[in-house]
């Protein structure tokens, strides 16, 4: 028990998080299990280290990081583990890694059953289907999601700035005075593209290339978060890794299903289930017409956000498919996505109607659409700078 202190203790004392996340705010942290789930290279270890940090301290030892990757937890069961630490006066155990142990979602409900003064906060891969996919933990987990660097939380960073987010409701009403109130401060269309190049994974800031970072990221999400995680076999590997590269080559397109089957050599029911635990992985997204959902074949696949298209070298990014993607990506969290009509590509909360530009529109604007431009620094009326669709988490 006392390794994991003093490991704990350097962890804490060696972390560098130079952005609050918002999440920190949104969490009830009242609740006795609560799960952070994200993809990979979103900061989950980091985000359980920096509430550790803020709430407790190093020094505390009512506060507990551990790593389910650790070969300790090969012959001591979290059960044992926890008892001890509880009984050592500790109050919170932040558990990363939790699919690494075979038996954690049945252990964590032994926790949640008997230890009612330990509170137990976990990270988990976005694969993981916390609640339909283990029934031990039904009603006593509460979930979130840590999802990567907002535009918002990297102009803050890069600026040193501390502009506070905004609803999407707020942007669609105020955007001309939020947007002017922005730029009065610093130029955040000098930072917009560095952003859809490299923002949206902290890893940005590690001393290595981050394109190959990148890479080996995704290559992870493959091999542990879907292969691993979803029980698929090895084998499989190349021809996920296939149906991914070919989707990145095209996206955003309408999958042809058949098509893919044929290059990959799988069935056409295999590739829609590969396509959702690519979705899962959140290495790509989905966008259906109203009234459609999977196991349907969705109407257009697109990147699950700029730095995977860019990451891609062999591909030219074609500038509609960057805009369009980083529309998607920052709303999808808290909003319903479909496809548009005919010349607005999407549409919002079932209501509203988007249409994603370069530039503003030479021609008659369409008073029923909003338009999201990219080459804007400040909007009117139904016109909105793309860039400020980043302030809303």
């Amino acid at each position: 028990m006392e390794a994991f202190f003093k490991t704990h203790k350097y962890l804490v004392e060696h972390l560098y998080s130079p952005v609050r996340r918002g999440l920190m705010d949104e969490i009830n942290w009242e609740d006795r299990l609560i799960g952070v789930k994200g993809s990979r290279g979103v900061g989950k270890t980091t985000f359980l280290l920096d509430y550790a940090r803020e709430y407790f301290g190093a020094d505390n030892k009512e506060c507990l990081y551990i790593n389910l990757n650790h070969f300790y937890f090969t012959e001591r069961t979290l059960v044992d583990f926890a008892a001890e630490f509880r009984a050592k006066g500790g109050k919170v155990l932040l558990i990363d890694q939790v699919f690494k142990y075979s038996n954690w979602s049945r252990e964590l409900r032994y926790c949640y059953d008997n230890f009612e003064d330990l509170k137990i906060v976990f990270s988990g891969s976005s694969v993981m289907r916390l609640k339909e996919e283990n029934p031990d933990l039904s009603g006593k987990v509460v979930s979130y999601n840590l999802r990567g660097f907002s535009f918002r939380e990297f102009l803050n960073l890069m600026s040193g700035n501390q502009f506070p987010a905004y609803t999407f409701d707020e942007v669609l009403e105020n955007h001309q005075e939020i947007a002017k109130r922005i730029c009065s401060v610093v130029r955040p269309m000098a930072y917009f593209q560095d952003y859809l190049h490299h923002g949206f994974y902290p890893f940005f800031l590690e001393k290595r290339n981050f394109s190959e970072n990148l890479l080996k990221t995704m290559n992870m999400m493959l091999e542990v978060d879907v292969l691993y995680i979803k029980q698929i076999e090895q084998s499989y590997l190349p021809k996920l890794r296939k149906l991914l590269y070919l989707l990145a080559t095209s996206a955003p397109c309408t999958p042809n299903v058949s098509q893919l089957s044929k290059d990959i050599q799988i069935s056409r029911a295999t590739v829609m289930n590969y396509i959702k635990s690519l979705k899962d992985a959140r290495l790509i997204n989905m966008l259906y017409r109203v009234g459609e959902e999977f196991p349907k074949k969705p109407a257009m696949v697109y990147m699950h956000n700029t730095n995977i298209i860019y990451s891609n070298r062999s591909v030219q990014a074609d500038p509609q498919s960057i805009r369009e993607t980083f529309f998607y990506n920052t709303l999808h969290k808290d909003h319903r996505l479909n496809m548009g009509s005919k010349n607005a590509q999407f549409l919002v909360n079932r209501e509203l109607l988007f249409r994603i530009q370069g530039s503003v529109p030479r021609s008659r604007i369409n008073p029923h659409f909003y338009y999201a431009v990219d080459d804007l620094k400040i909007g009117s009326e139904n016109l909105i700078p793309l860039w400020l669709f980043g302030f809303v988490y």
